[in-house]
């Protein structure tokens, strides 16, 4: 097969689509496809050799699309790639074409294993710069780039799929770029592991490793380890090892990372634990993604160690009892999607070891790969949360497919629990919910069972008993079990020939015992589908329309209704083709009468039974026919006479319906009785019924189409049917096998010779008479009755099936006068209208199939693949009526694209009417037409630019004619419906100079009225729609030389010699010049202006600058007098701000430090040192400020240096500052003279500074843009002008004045980048005065405003650059001048100053914490938190990561130790602590006790604002305070309470859910044993709340610690004894949590340590006398003995869901403690009621778990006692 292939092609394909092979016409694909091949290659090279990209080259990408899958040559494969790969990196690519290419090429490198690292090495460089280039653009935000949404996504795959070909040296080539952005307090660091997780190649072959993971694989995953709170670059770190482990399995030794991985993995499921948890907000948004999270684990199990599954067993147990059905909450949908993905991810790597084709990527070593244990050890591990999950709330889908994809690895150990679930679920009839749960579980592992295999032979014989059971369930009332039953059965008898083989008991002797039972069970086949017909037949009578609904207008089938005809019609037929002829024939005659000796309404009922009768016929058509096609013509020919009346007879109709629905049969099986079917025809097409006209209609469509399509007729899931004789042929072997994709054996019909005569003939003789009367008609000769103008559109459509030209001709012509009469002169008659707009939609679209018909069958077909397919074996192992679909889809899908595309001139004649149909008069013809409109334009290439000049004429103001209906017509056509094409929006220059401008200029327009607010809406949509979607289109379409190169290879026939085609500039402003004039002349609505000047907006672009008149425009728009127009106009300004600026000189420095042999070291070193701000050495003189090197961004540095520091040059070099007017350019002269002028700054400071929306304005980057282009490009000459405003604003207290000076500000600061020492040191003479003023004029409104002028000021900054406002800010910010309110905000000022500076100024740092020590004891509240926020960004630097050298910058631990000095006067003494409120003006000192409790407050803020903002917890300092803050937390959760302990409580919580290391446990656990060893009971209880949730978030940690396990137990225990009742109560929570997440083992020796506890024997009670005082302080005895109890009561509770073997005997050692003493009394009743409630749903299986005796008891216990008795 492949030699002879590779002869007709010439060469061996790469990889064929396989099911073009098995069409009928197969032996013409090679050359049609070489064909087209040779086409694509000659004109591709040819368009990129003549520079021509659009239309050329991306109308030939196009066509290399998917139709064949990849047939060509290894070379042309590789050459395709290189070429492509060359154009989507053209530098200036316009974005949607970049799009388009990649795209493709993405598809061509999606088939790894078809090109090794031999054939194919890609380059990286050139797709990080593009991606550089659109992910994080400098202009966009300046509105100088519009890029589409989807573009990332695109990128990112492109990367995906090039990134097995880097070269060898890449890895460390990407280390060397990246590595210096890794500073973790600076976001270039997201960006830097972002890169790192995109790019890195992770599949090198082994021998290369050393070049590949092994160089960054320790520094990375140390850094991942000691990150602590989440950031949000954590996340790309995991996806990067996940994809890493998968990649080399066998290769890493993940061993001693593993329970730090599992810990992580189950912190990021955020599960609630604990009685009253707070998040951390951070924890929520930046979890795991789960996919990753599975293809990690997944790649973990396995190995000699074994350890992955033992945590992941862990993990499973400790978090099943969160899929029982009763808990639910936001975290649910992320344990479903790992239940789902999980087992899919194993079933994967399966396959990948044992039955894929070995290809280039490394295998997985022997030792690595997974055996049978591990497979076993894996379901087992995953069985009991799926079980829980079945009966989710989420819906059982989930739960679904994770069975399906387990009973492929170990069908005995899934399908008999799910079985055992079924069987009790058919027989209910109370839970519904439950039945379709387990059916559809069921319909997952279907495949699994009744294929039985070695490992579950006794599958089978579970199918028919299931089969039996399900039947009721075909119930009219309840529609969604209905529904799942359908599926079910048909699932199942897919996979099942229905072949009565109990014969072969007697006959053969070869069988297996389950063969046998499954051969005697197969008698009771008939009985099946016997009672299924029955159950079929009741749920049609109670559907039929008299019974549902009263005579209503509503004649159609409902939704629900139209779902169950699905069902039934698809279950029944698949039936029929399973059964064996035998019990066809039975079949086929109980339906035969059912269907003729009822008469059904032809609605609803009817179309049921037809459909029934359909399912017969097409199976086997002969015997079918012969009963039918007879008795319906007889019964019609008889009730023939009443032909003309309005409403037809019933049975007439019906008969009529049946036929129509038995015809749609294989062609030549129809011939035999065409005459009858003629004769019927000629009698039924001219019926004035519509019902009866339509029908027939029907019959002559199904005719035509099964005498000339082509298409399979049979779907069998055997080649051949099951019609041999059972002695040497065993259909049961059949069940559940595959079909044999090299031996479909499809049996095709083609249409012959005599069926496509017979198809011309019917069209002769019914059509040409139609079309003649329509042609008089149209020509005015002849009137029509309505309903006959319809009868005969009704019957064209049918026709069209055929594209047979020369009917086409007379057809169109037709068409055309009829077309223009109807609409001439019965403009009102809609339903020709529609009848008209379907045909031209017809013509236009029909290739034999629908194309939205086939995207649903399309669509549908996968979803059954889906739940029908076998992962594990791969290779298409589907069944075979799956393989014929596909077949037939490939068919179709040629069909729709070879015969497809071509423009022609009818086509051009057949859009100019729809267009004309889509601006008449009535609103629903034109959305119909405009539908059909935008799909032909999707369909034909550039057919757009032939239809929008006709568009634009009905929006011209100068066409009076024009009514509204047209105009909004038009307006529709323009905007596009949601998916297609948007004609105001091409990719065309061409195009948008002419729409812009007409949609702007369409105001004048006499239709145009704006009172109707549809139209309003419509130019609301329409500009919307255009700034949504425009993206940045090309101007400069130059292609490198290489592409040229690669494109030469490629083709090997004559190379036409290029032309250079010069892209005319000039057209494009001219095109902007003449808008200006438009703009400026006409008088327009306003709404237009804001149009207008939104597109104008839209043109402005990076790489060509804007004709001088559009500058003038937009500066003169900054004074308009709408505030829409100067918000346009700012953004605007400040990107020709962007476009005029000059470029600035860079030199690059060769650090004298960088050596690459050094170790890598981070943070503060010697050799950065002169990057950090030094008090003693700043640039105060011209001559120190030249001779220093500024550093602007804040990350270089901190890890490691670059290889070339790019700085700027020195001031000479530089482009000149104050420049004259005359040296200055057109542009510049432009706003220049604007800004110069005093009445215009006047007035834009004026519009600046009004206020928008009172309370919702905030500082403006667009302004700042502007303020900051404006110094940076003309330096100082406007600042005169400038500072008399600043004044007069920042002495205003008004939050619209300051927000405006603040801006400006801003602006000058950072635009003052490139100035001369002179100018610098001026300008801060005149910023110091304004920023103190403004600063002590701070309110509430405008601190916010403040803030972010100061951190934007210094925001890639070198802060010696800026030491004015530091040395300004740091004046003793808290001096109390002006309230705490002021203080406050200075500090925040500060902090945004400080916060953007972070490493590189530790001597301000140090300053700030030496100044703030003294003040920790403020009194007032907001200056409390605001220090604690400062605190955080002062520490933030001192963090525990890898390789990184302790800080200079201030540190927590100097910082603790003074801390708790000045705390001691609370940790020594003992008695409770109050919140001392002081009156402010006490005169005299306080005592130290109330100084510390206010140094405490403060503390405690500092503690929890750190919580979610720093990288890594100080754990053993925040031990140290540990103790103070249990004694203040108080137990009950109650708001009244003051600021204090709440705070003590908040930060509690947020610590034990700290992460923990393993040499920290010990440390922790020490500091609790103390605390639990403390006098306050509060203490005590809070120990075993922090606990609980500490264990929880660090479980494996824990749990790899035996000693750390034991010391947990112990200490709970121990506080099980407590002499305080609720501290005893609590802890028994806490060891039944502990014992439920499976931290603790249920173990006997513990059982029998709480039972001998239970049996200490209490002090007799001493008669007391009456009135004497009840001794309330409980003895030693009574709380041992309550904590046994409490003991027992803590095991029984710890297993909500399910009675283990132990449960039964403690119940019973509990009961006997029922009439104890109180508190135990109360705890034992409190636990049996707690037992109860968990166990009643299930009680029925709980039961027999314990014995007769016991039951009674219990009984007895349970049922509360009578009250009456």
């Amino acid at each position: 097969m492949k030699k002879a292939q590779s002869d007709t092609l010439g060469f061996v394909p790469q990889k064929d689509i396989v099911y073009n092979k098995l069409l009928p016409y197969a032996h013409r694909l090679d050359d049609e496809s070489n064909d087209i091949l040779s086409k694509i290659k000659g004109n591709l090279c040819r368009a990129v050799q003549l520079r021509e990209i659009w239309p050329g080259v991306l109308f030939w990408t196009r066509k290399l699309s998917t139709l064949y899958g990849r047939k060509f040559s290894k070379e042309d494969h590789v050459l395709f790639i290189k070429l492509l790969y060359e154009l989507v990196t053209i530098p200036k690519l316009e974005i949607s074409m970049m799009q388009g290419l990649a795209r493709l090429l993405i598809n061509l490198l999606k088939k790894k294993e078809l090109l090794s690292r031999e054939d194919l090495e890609l380059r990286w460089r050139p797709l990080y710069e593009l991606h550089d280039r659109i992910l994080f653009s400098k202009t966009e935000h300046l509105g100088l780039n519009w890029f589409p949404n989807s573009v990332e996504s695109v990128l990112k795959t492109l990367v995906k799929s090039c990134r097995p070909y880097f070269s060898d040296s890449a890895t460390q080539e990407m280390l060397d770029e990246w590595r210096p952005l890794l500073c973790p307090f600076d976001v270039t660091m997201q960006r830097a592991i972002s890169y790192f997780e995109l790019f890195l190649p992770t599949t090198l072959p082994p021998e290369l490793h050393h070049k590949g993971f092994k160089l960054w694989f320790d520094e990375l995953i140390t850094l991942w380890l000691s990150v602590q709170n989440l950031p949000s670059w954590e996340m790309h770190l995991v996806n990067l090892f996940a994809r890493l482990a998968n990649d080399n399995i066998g290769y890493i030794d993940w061993d001693p990372y593993i329970p730090k991985i599992f810990t992580r993995i189950l912190r990021s499921l955020n599960l609630p634990v604990g009685t009253s948890q707070m998040m951390v907000p951070r924890y929520v948004t930046n979890a795991y993604d789960i996919s990753h999270v599975v293809l990690w684990v997944s790649s973990l199990l396995g190995g000699p160690s074994k350890q992955a599954q033992a945590q992941l067993s862990g993990l499973f147990n400790s978090i099943t009892s969160f899929f029982h059905p009763s808990n639910h909450g936001r975290w649910l949908m992320k344990l479903m999607k790992l239940l789902q993905r999980l087992p899919a991810s194993v079933v994967r790597r399966l396959h990948r070891e044992r039955y894929r084709k070995p290809t280039w990527l490394t295998p997985i070593p022997d030792s690595h790969k997974l055996t049978e244990e591990d497979i076993t050890d894996f379901v087992e591990s995953m069985m009991q949360p799926v079980l829980l999950a079945m009966f989710s709330k989420t819906g059982s889908l989930d739960a679904a497919q994770a069975l399906q994809n387990l009973a492929l690895m170990r069908p005995e150990l899934v399908i008999p629990p799910v079985l055992e679930k079924t069987y009790p679920a058919l027989e209910t009839l109370t839970e519904p919910h439950q039945l379709t749960a387990t059916l559809s579980c069921m319909i997952g592992v279907a495949r699994s069972l009744v294929s039985g295999g070695q490992r579950f032979p006794e599958g089978p014989t579970h199918m028919l008993p299931l089969l039996m059971r399900a039947l009721p369930g075909v119930d009219p009332n309840d529609f969604s079990k209905c529904m799942i039953t359908f599926q079910f059965i048909a699932t199942f008898v897919t996979l099942v020939p229905l072949v009565d083989c109990s014969s072969a008991l007697h006959e053969r002797t070869d069988l297996t015992e389950v063969e046998r039972e499954m051969c005697s069970a197969s008698a009771e086949f008939e009985d099946f589908v016997l009672l299924f017909m029955d159950r079929c037949f009741a749920l049609i009578d109670s559907s039929t329309l008299e019974q549902t609904r009263e005579e209503t207008e509503t004649e159609k089938m409902t939704h629900l209704e139209s779902l169950v005809e699905l069902g039934l019609s698809s279950t029944f037929s698949t039936i029929l083709t399973q059964c064996s002829l035998d019990i066809f024939k039975v079949a086929l005659e109980k339906v035969f009468n059912f269907a003729t000796t009822n008469i059904f309404e032809t609605r609803v009922a009817g179309r049921m039974v037809a459909d029934m009768c359909r399912a017969a016929s097409k199976c086997h058509p002969a015997e079918s026919l012969k009963l039918f096609v007879p008795h319906c013509c007889n019964a019609i020919n008889q009730i023939a006479e009443v032909l003309n009346e309005e409403e037809l007879d019933k049975e007439f109709l019906w008969n009529l319906q049946l036929l129509s629905e038995v015809t749609r049969v294989d062609g030549d099986k129809v011939l035999p009785y065409r005459s009858n079917l003629v004769q019927i025809l000629q009698l039924t097409l001219h019926l004035k019924c519509k019902q009866g006209y339509t029908l027939a209609c029907n019959l002559l469509h199904h005719i035509l189409r099964s005498s000339a399509l082509i298409y399979p007729t049979e779907y069998c899931s055997v080649p051949g049917g099951f019609h041999q004789p059972t002695s040497d042929y065993l259909p049961i072997k059949e069940w559940g096998r595959p079909g044999d994709l090299w031996n479909l054996d499809i049996r095709w019909h083609v249409p012959s010779v005599v069926e496509t005569s017979f198809a011309f003939y019917l069209l002769d003789l019914i059509l040409q008479p139609e079309l003649q009367r329509l042609q008089r008609f149209a020509q005015g000769e002849q009137d029509m009755s309505r309903y006959e103008g319809t009868v005969c559109t009704g019957v064209l459509p049918t026709e069209i099936t055929f594209g047979f030209l020369l009917a086409r001709c007379t057809l169109d012509s037709v068409h055309f006068c009829l077309f223009y009469y109807i609409l001439e002169h019965s403009e009102d008659d809609t339903k020709s209208l529609f009848s008209i707009i379907k045909i031209i939609s017809d013509l236009l679209h029909f290739k034999g199939s629908h194309k939205h018909e086939f995207d649903s069958r399309w669509k549908s077909f996968n979803l059954v693949k889906k739940s029908m397919e076998n992962r594990l074996h791969g290779r298409k192992q589907h069944i075979r009526a799956l393989l014929i679909d596909r077949v037939m889809l490939q068919h179709e899908l040629r069909k729709l694209t070879v015969e497809g595309c071509q423009y022609r001139s009818i086509h051009q004649e057949l859009m100019r009417d729809l267009l004309r149909l889509s601006t008449s008069t009535y609103s629903q013809v034109r959305s119909r037409a405009q539908n059909v409109l935008y799909t032909a334009l999707a369909t034909y290439n550039f057919c757009c630019r032939d239809l929008i000049p006709h568009v634009l004429e009905f929006l011209n103001p100068d066409n009076s004619s024009v009514t509204q209906q047209q105009f909004k017509g038009a307006l529709y056509c323009l905007l596009g419906n949601h998916s297609g094409v948007c004609l105001a929006n091409l990719h065309d220059w061409d195009c948008i100079a002419l729409t812009w401008p007409a949609i702007v200029r369409s105001g004048l327009s006499s239709a145009m009225s704006l009172e109707k607010p549809s139209i309003v809406r419509l130019f609301d949509d329409l500009a919307d729609k255009i700034h949504r979607q425009y993206e940045t289109i090309g101007v400069d379409f130059s292609i490198p030389g290489e592409c040229c190169a690669v494109a030469k290879q490629l083709m090997i026939t004559g190379n036409p010699v290029p032309k250079e085609p010069v892209p005319s500039e000039e057209e494009v402003a001219e095109g902007l010049n003449r808008q200006e004039l438009k703009n400026s002349e006409s008088v327009e609505p306003w709404k237009f202006e804001h149009i207008a000047i939104g597109f104008l907006s839209l043109l402005l672009r990076d790489d060509h600058e804007l004709p001088p008149p559009a500058v003038t425009f937009f500066v003169k728009s900054l004074n308009h007098d709408s505030l829409y127009v100067r918000k346009v106009a700012i953004s605007a300004v400040a990107g020709i701000m962007k476009q005029i600026k000059r470029p600035h000189k860079k030199v690059p420095v060769i650090s004298k430090t960088y050596d690459k042999n050094l170790s890598l070291v981070a943070g503060d070193r010697l050799d950065n040192q002169w990057l950090q701000y030094n008090s003693s050495s700043l640039p105060r003189t011209q001559q120190d400020w030249d001779s220093c090197v500024f550093v602007e961004k804040t990350h270089w540095g901190y890890y490691c240096w670059p290889r070339k520091l790019m700085m700027y040059a020195p001031l000479e070099e530089q482009p000149k500052q104050n420049l004259t007017r005359e040296e200055m350019t057109e542009r510049e002269q432009i706003i220049f003279d604007h800004f110069s002028d005093p009445v215009f700054i006047n007035q834009f400071i004026e519009f600046l500074s009004l206020e928008d929306r009172k309370g919702k304005d905030k500082f403006s980057p667009r302004r700042f843009c502007l303020f900051k282009g404006l110094f940076r490009n003309f330096s100082d000459v406007f600042l005169p002008l400038l500072r008399p405003h600043m004044e007069r604003l920042v002495a205003d207290s008004h939050e619209s004045k300051q927000r405006c000076v603040a801006e400006i500000i801003s602006g000058l600061i950072r635009g003052c980048k490139h100035w001369s020492y002179s100018k610098v040191e001026s300008l801060w003479e005149v910023l110091c005065p304004l920023l103190r003023t403004a600063l002590s004029n701070i309110t509430i409104e405008t601190y916010a405003d403040w803030g972010t002028c100061i951190a934007t000021a210094c925001e890639s900054r070198d802060p010696r650059k800026l030491h004015w406002l530091f040395e300004m800010l740091m004046e003793s910010p808290v001096n109390g001048e002006g309230g705490s309110f002021v203080d406050a905000c200075r500090l925040y000022v500060l902090q945004g100053g400080l916060a953007q500076q972070e490493w590189r100024v530790p001597e301000l740092l140090h300053r700030l914490l030496q100044y703030l020590e003294p003040k920790l004891t403020q009194v007032y509240k907001n200056v409390r938190e605001r220090i604690g926020s400062v605190l955080t960004y002062i520490f933030m630097i001192d963090v525990n990561l890898p390789y990184t050298q302790p800080t200079t910058s201030p540190r927590i631990s100097d910082f603790t130790e003074r801390i708790l000095l000045q705390l001691k006067p609370l940790t020594e003494g003992d008695e409770e602590i109050q919140n001392h409120v002081v009156e402010e003006n006490e005169v005299g000192e306080q005592d130290e006790r109330t100084q510390a409790i206010k140094l405490l407050k403060t503390v405690l803020k500092w503690l929890i604002a750190s919580a979610g903002r720093s990288f890594s917890t100080a754990v053993p300092e925040q031990l140290r305070l540990l103790p103070l803050l249990f004694k203040i937390a108080p137990v009950e959760n109650d708001d009244s309470y003051d600021e204090l302990k709440r705070d003590a409580k908040t930060c509690l919580s947020l610590m034990s859910q700290g992460l923990l290391y393993t040499e920290q446990i010990p440390m922790v656990l020490r500091a609790l044993q103390e605390i639990a060893g403390s006098s306050s009971w509060h203490a005590r209880y809070t120990v075993l709340t922090y606990l609980q949730i500490m264990v929880f978030y660090n479980l494996f940690t824990f749990m790899s610690d035996q000693k750390a396990v034991n010391d947990v137990r112990a200490l709970v225990i121990r506080l099980l004894e407590d002499e305080q009742l609720e501290v005893r109560e609590m802890a028994a929570t806490t060891l039944s949590g502990f014992l439920q997440c499976n931290f603790l083992s249920m173990e006997a020796p513990m059982q029998a340590h709480f039972e001998a506890m239970c049996k200490t024997s209490l002090p007799k009670k001493r008669k007391r006398e009456l009135g004497s005082i009840v001794d309330t302080i409980p003895s030693a005895d009574l709380v041992r003995r309550h904590a046994g109890v409490l003991g027992l009561s803590a095991c029984i509770l710890s297993s909500p869901y399910d009675v283990p073997t132990w449960m039964p005997q403690l119940l019973m050692d509990l009961s006997a403690h029922l009439n104890d003493t109180q508190p135990i009394e109360m705890t034992v009743k409190k636990t049996l009621s707690n037992f109860r409630r968990t166990h009643h749903d299930n009680w029925q299986q709980h039961k027999q778990q314990f014995t007769d005796d016991q039951l009674l008891v219990l009984t007895d216990l349970l049922v509360s006692p009578c009250y009456y008795a």
